[in-house]
This record gives structure tokens, C-alpha cells and sequence, in this order.
């Protein structure tokens, strides 16, 4: 009798945890669960606690750096006094940055940039994924074969180059939009998702209600594809905000550069102009000056997107796992 109940004992637990009736139950079960574990087992979620500490250290600390180190004094984060807390709060270079007009251009094209070309990205991605995603589309494993083909194999920078002059796309703003309208992998992912996640049973149902295919993908498909458009969103304005090589090979008039560009107008500017010295100040002190509009310059760049990310990232999470771990 006592060892039918000790077998029993588990079922009972799990029956606690299922339908808790209190939180006492829930405490007094994790308590015995948590006294049932061996020594090996804390030593296994000590060493797990500890990677993921000094992995979290590892990507925070060199982001902090930059921030206490954009505003404290030059001198002192090139001796190395600045480790953990800034020291000699000097706003200098956030001052120099921000009073230089190019910037508030830049952002203004960059903002132009991201948005538009995220508009027509997710405008042409999107209903491909979804026409690719239908087993009834007899050719979309040749359509995903050539897609798949150009992940691997393109024409070069100097093809490219000729192509984009010989469509007038040079010093234009739609060379940053149309090249790169479309992102093989971006529809892959949103392709899974519209194969794992919308059930078919959906589709039925609107064709017996004569729902078209259109009418399917406007009224049904779509309100239920949220997150994955906030993650591919995501995606594509990520990439357009730091878009630095199209600027730097197609764009040839200043006022249409993207922040990116602008930024590194006015670091390589400064390097030039401090790097040898003004009036009262070393060559040394010059460079460390330099240093530290280089660490404004990445905030300023990076601040956007700092706080764009949290409010999206229930979004990402659940629409890359909706998308990836079915199947």
C-alpha cells in the first residue's frame, strides 16, 4: 500500500502543478522539488547561471562603455580611468554633433530611407511568401529554386553599378528602395510562417463562403500575421537604417547622404581637422577629442533603434518561433 502511493506521488504533483487549488500547494511543491535535486544538479545550474552571466557581461559592458565614455572627460578614457563610471562629465562632443546641421539632414533622409523602402518591402515580400506558401501553386519550387539561386550567386559591385546607372538610379533616392526590394530570406521566414500557422481549414471555410484567394488574404491571412510582420518589419527597417554602402557607392550629392554617411563625414572631418592640432590644444589632447566624438557619433546612430527594439520584441520572439519551430 505505502509503495503504491509513493508511486502515485509524482502523478500527484504534476496534478498540483496542472490545477493549482492554492499558492500554498505551488510553494510547498517547488520546495520539495527543489529538495529532491542532487548535488551534481546545482552544480549544473551553477556553472549554466554563471555562462549566462558572463555572456550577458559580455554584451552589455562594451555598449556602457560607449555611453560613459561619449560623455566623460577625453583625457581620462585615454589613460583608462573610465571603467565602470564616467568621470569629468563633459558634454563637448554631444555639443559638437549635434550642432552640426549635416546630421539632422541625415536623419531626415535615413527616416525617409527606412520607412518608405520598409513599405515596400514588406508590400512585395509578403504576398509572395504567402502565394509560395499555397501547395496549389504548382510552380513555386522552380520560383524558390531561382530565389535561392540569387542568395548565393550575384553579379558583383561593378555589374551592379552599371545596372543601377543605366536604370537612372544614381544620386537618387530610390536606389536605396528598389534594388533591395525584395529579401529571399525574409520571405522564407514569413513563408514558414504562413505554412505552419494559418490552417488550412480557414481556407476552406472562406471558399465555401466565396472568399476569393485576394479577399482570403486581406480579411483572414493577414489580421492574423501581426508578428510576423513586426518581426520581417523589423528586418527591413534594421537594415535600411544602417544601410552605409549604398550611400557610399551610389550617392554623390551630400544632401541626400543617410545618417550613417553623414556620421562618417563628420568623424573623418574631425580626425582631419583635430588630428594635427589647434590653437592651445596637443596633438594628443586633439585625438582624444576625436575619440570622443567618435563615441557620440555611435549613440547618436545607434539611440533610434535602442528605443524601437523593446517595444517590439514580444513580437519578434513570438513571430521567429512561430515561424521556425513548427513544422
Amino acid at each position: 500500500m505505502t509503495s503504491s502511493m509513493q508511486n502515485n506521488e509524482p502523478i500527484t504533483q504534476a496534478t498540483t502543478v496542472a490545477n493549482p487549488s492554492n499558492k500554498k500547494e505551488i510553494i510547498a511543491w517547488n520546495r520539495h522539488r527543489h529538495q529532491d535535486k542532487t548535488a551534481s544538479d546545482w552544480v549544473v545550474d551553477a556553472i549554466i547561471a554563471l555562462v549566462v552571466v558572463v555572456v550577458l557581461v559580455a554584451i552589455i559592458y562594451p555598449l556602457w562603455f560607449i555611453i560613459i565614455a561619449s560623455f566623460s572627460s577625453p583625457t581620462a578614457v585615454s589613460i583608462g580611468e573610465v571603467n565602470f563610471w564616467p568621470k569629468d562629465v563633459s558634454f563637448t562632443g554631444y555639443a559638437k554633433i549635434l550642432a552640426d546641421t549635416r546630421i539632422w539632414v541625415g536623419y531626415r533622409n535615413t527616416l525617409i530611407y527606412s520607412i518608405i523602402g520598409t513599405a515596400v518591402n514588406l508590400l512585395v515580400t509578403i504576398p509572395s511568401a504567402y502565394a509560395l506558401s499555397r501547395r496549389e501553386f504548382k510552380p513555386r519550387r522552380i520560383i524558390m529554386f531561382l530565389f535561392t539561386f540569387t542568395m548565393f550567386f550575384s553579379g558583383g559591385l561593378i555589374p551592379s553599378y552599371l545596372l543601377m546607372k543605366q536604370l537612372g538610379l544614381i544620386n537618387s533616392m530610390w536606389v536605396f528602395v528598389l534594388p533591395g526590394a525584395f529579401s529571399v530570406y525574409n520571405m522564407i521566414i514569413a513563408r514558414s510562417f504562413f505554412e505552419t500557422s494559418i490552417p488550412e481549414e480557414l481556407r476552406d471555410s472562406a471558399r465555401v463562403d466565396g472568399v476569393s484567394y485576394f479577399g482570403f488574404f486581406f480579411k483572414i491571412v493577414l489580421p492574423l500575421s501581426g508578428a510576423i510582420l513586426a518581426v520581417i518589419g523589423l528586418y527591413f527597417f534594421v537594415g535600411h537604417w544602417n544601410d552605409y554602402f549604398t550611400g557610399l557607392i551610389y550617392i554623390r550629392d551630400e544632401g541626400k547622404y543617410p545618417l550613417q554617411n553623414v556620421l562618417q563625414m563628420i568623424l573623418l572631418t574631425n580626425q582631419t581637422t583635430q588630428g594635427s592640432g589647434n590653437v592651445g590644444m596637443s596633438a594628443t589632447q586633439a585625438q582624444n577629442f576625436a575619440d570622443q566624438i567618435k563615441f557620440g557619433i555611435i549613440i547618436v546612430s545607434s539611440l533610434p533603434l535602442l528605443v524601437l527594439y523593446p517595444f517590439l520584441q514580444k513580437y519578434f520572439n513570438k513571430g521567429v518561433m512561430i515561424g521556425a519551430v513548427k513544422g
